[in-house]
């Protein structure tokens, strides 16, 4: 059985190379990480720019972060983005000038910030927590998500292709009439790409939040990325089986990456809120990635039992789709 298995192991890593996994991997990984270091730290991100209309200099000891503009026409351009605040101070009072952003809520916390410039000296202070910058803020962000993209999107899709092309070169209907373990045939598939996903997360981890940070929340990360690997691996297994030919497949990994991981992203980095994502597997798998990136409490233990029944589910699931088509395939 030990042969078999390295055996299976060996024909598994010639497919994996042969089928340009690994090359994307590493492809995606120097890409996230130059968008990451190059572009997105680096991206001005001054939350609500306020720019103040006061040609009469009216208003005495104002803040420093308000720009000051000329005419009505330059605040109107300022402000027509949905995200910066205008002052209009040529009238007997300030007042408000700004694009609606389509949420009530942000659009009160754009005014109040605005009216607080006005006024640096009576804002109450606040009492601030968390050791993050700005820049470490952003940081830890865009590698929990590229990171949960990876694992849940491109590790579905880079299984099930592999598969696909086993199943065109003949490979299930060969293992079908010969004596090895489906078990066996499914584990060592699962644990190439278990390891190319943790190597892919240690290296994201490390590069973009540095050495400390990064080793600090390694521990977290690497948990939820074995869990979410092997859960993403099995589905990807179980549909590239189920499903006959890749064009089926390509429809639906379609459906996967538009409809089921786009509200997740969106309630989880915005102020959307929808109450039915609680109901949302994919997102609860997203915030665990996430607060493991901000060294937060990740899951209660019903969530790791949760993941660990639904492993073993898809396992079951998978092996037993696996053997019906080779009983097919013979």
């Amino acid at each position: 059985m030990g042969y078999s298995f390295f055996s299976l192991l060996k024909k598994d890593f010639t497919m994996m190379l042969s089928s340009k996994f690994l090359l994307l991997i590493v492809g995606s990984l120097i890409l996230y990480s130059l968008y990451i270091n190059l572009v997105y730290v680096r991206t001005d991100q001054a939350i609500y720019p306020v720019y103040l209309l006061d040609p009469a200099e009216s208003i005495e000891n104002i803040s420093g972060q308000i720009i000051r503009v000329d005419n009505m026409e330059e605040l109107q351009s300022h402000t027509s983005d949905g995200y910066a605040v205008g002052i209009d101070a040529t009238g007997a009072a300030p007042k408000i000038i700004m694009t609606a952003s389509g949420l009530d809520s942000t659009d009160h916390t754009r005014t109040a910030y605005a009216l607080s410039l006005l006024s640096p000296g009576q804002s109450t202070p606040a009492e601030v927590i968390g050791q993050n910058s700005k820049e470490m803020k952003s940081r830890r962000e865009i590698t929990s998500e590229f990171l949960f993209f990876e694992l849940a999107a491109v590790g579905f899709l880079g299984l099930a292709s592999t598969l696909f092309e086993e199943k065109y070169m003949g490979v299930i209907r060969i293992h079908g009439v010969m004596p090895i373990s489906k078990s066996l045939f499914i584990f060592s598939k699962l644990i190439l790409f278990l390891l190319a996903d943790l190597v892919f997360a240690f290296l994201l981890t490390v590069i973009n939040l540095g050495l400390e940070a990064g080793f600090s929340v390694l521990p977290a990360i690497l948990v939820q990325t074995v869990i979410l690997s092997i859960i993403m691996a099995l589905v990807g297994f179980f549909c590239a089986v189920w499903l006959p030919d890749f064009k089926q497949f390509s429809l639906l990994y379609i459906v996967f990456a538009i409809f089921i991981t786009t509200p997740v992203f969106l309630v989880g980095q915005t102020s959307i809120t929808w109450n039915w994502i609680n109901y949302h597997p994919m997102y609860h798998l997203f915030m665990a990635i996430k607060n493991a990136c901000f060294e937060m409490p990740v899951g209660e233990p019903v969530y790791y039992i949760i993941c660990v029944v639904s492993i073993v589910v898809l396992f079951l699931v998978a092996h037993k789709t696996l053997t019906r088509e080779m009983a097919k395939e013979g």
